[in-house]
């Protein structure tokens, strides 16, 4: 009998079976490994907020939020979200550049932690709606910084962006012009970049926020309240990248760490972390429908494609290359021959996988994905083909359970008005 993949057990021809396919399935042991390990290492003194952007379902929220991960959020739904998962206000964030007046009324109300402020038009508002409800609201800069890290697989500093404020608009100005009445200046955000797979690029890219926070905070004569030194931590998908190794990354950050907690001692002390926390603990399960060959190559058309995943086909990568896949129906052949994996949809494009070595192919073989808990649904267009968004199962303590039920054609059209035209009159009626 072939070996099967199995989660905490259970065979995934049984979860499939039960759940259909397509589907993400993810491992709650793997979600707690990977917390615990980054908890257990980084410095006490670091607070770990959990990136809702990377993996937005309410129940994996809900479990790093019990292990004591924070919230860090950028929508009225993620803010939702984290308060139903039971995250404390004082540990939600908020941030992005484009916050509408009823997130940043939802933001004053609740009364977050921290409401991360990415323009002075931003700050000028957040000031209007903090009069509004009489309150006094602790505001967080977020800079852009002049400098930028090399060893991140997308930089978010050193460059013109929409996110943040110049740190020289910041170190030059007037500090009376950032003086904001209803607005309590409390700290300051930085984030550098993401998918970082170097320990001396983290390292670096602390050392510097908190160099570039002292003296903004100096200049403008704020406290620091809080620092976020963003994050970025990545893991490794494409042949020749290597994982952290999160010991080193201790040993060289929990020093830096360590001065400045020690000089602000009262200052919290923010990392944010998405895809390290989420992204092994998933795998994203297709259904092989048909095999055919075309001019000498294979195909493998399966019941999902880059509609529920697109990361996987290195969008925004200048080189194409697949993520890690598996023959998840029987593991134990061997990957003799080469595959074009491929979804439902009509282009081209829909191809998850690109001479991808596997087992020979058969219809109703499950594929995986792997290490596709982060970005998977949350960065994918969902509605091409009008498929709707996959079913998505938690295995928690050996059981398999449904954590967001696959889009129905009733749920794709409910939302939707139907207007007919009146008939028209024919000329001379």
């Amino acid at each position: 009998m072939s070996e099967e993949f199995t989660v905490q057990g259970i065979p995934v021809g049984e979860i499939a079976e039960r759940f259909g396919t397509p589907m993400y399935l993810y491992d709650a042991d793997v979600l707690r490994g990977q917390f615990t390990a980054l908890r257990a290492a980084l410095h006490p003194a670091v607070e770990i907020f959990f990136s809702l952007k990377s993996n937005p379902n309410l129940s994996i929220c809900a479990l790093l939020g019990s292990l004591g991960a924070r919230a860090e959020v950028s929508s009225m739904a993620e803010l939702v979200t984290a308060q139903r998962a039971g995250i404390a206000p004082e540990n939600i964030m908020f941030l992005g550049p484009g916050k509408s007046i009823a997130e940043l009324t939802a933001c004053v109300r609740s009364g977050i932690g921290a409401l991360v402020c990415e323009s002075l038009g931003e700050l000028a508002l957040i000031g209007r709606i903090a009069r509004q409800h009489d309150q006094v609201v602790p505001v967080v800069l977020r800079v852009n910084p002049g400098f930028s890290v090399k060893g991140s697989g997308l930089t978010m500093g050193g460059k013109p962006r929409q996110f943040g404020i110049d740190d020289t608009q910041l170190l030059d100005a007037d500090p009376a012009t950032i003086r904001v009445d209803g607005v309590r200046l409390a700290g300051i955000h930085a984030y550098m970049g993401t998918r970082i797979l170097t320990e001396d690029a983290i390292v670096e890219n602390t050392a510097r926020i908190f160099e570039l926070a002292e003296r903004i905070s100096a200049h403008a004569d704020f406290p620091l309240d809080l620092v976020d030194v963003g994050g970025g931590l990545g893991v490794a998908y494409f042949e020749g990248e290597s994982d952290l190794d999160l010991p080193t990354l201790a040993d060289r950050l929990n020093p830096v760490i360590d001065g400045f907690a020690a000089r602000h001692p009262g200052t919290r002390l923010i990392l944010e972390s998405g895809r390290y926390l989420t992204a092994l603990a998933g795998t994203y399960v297709s259904r092989v429908a048909y095999v055919k060959s075309s001019m000498g190559e294979n195909f493998a058309v399966t019941d999902g494609g880059t509609n529920h995943h697109m990361a996987a086909v290195g969008v925004g990568s200048f080189v194409k290359r697949n993520f890690p896949m598996s023959l998840l129906s029987r593991t134990d052949e061997p990957a003799t021959e080469r595959w074009h994996v491929t979804g439902p949809l009509c282009t081209p494009n829909d191809t998850i996988g690109r001479a991808v070595q596997l087992p020979s192919l058969r219809p109703g073989d499950l594929i995986g994905v792997l290490r596709s808990g982060a970005y998977g649904p949350t960065a994918s267009p969902v509605l091409f083909l009008s498929h709707g968004s996959p079913a998505e199962v938690l295995v928690l303590d050996g059981q398999a359970h449904l954590v967001r039920a696959r889009d129905t054609v009733e749920d794709l059209l409910r939302p939707q008005r139907l207007v007919v035209p009146e008939p028209a009159v024919a000329a001379g009626a």
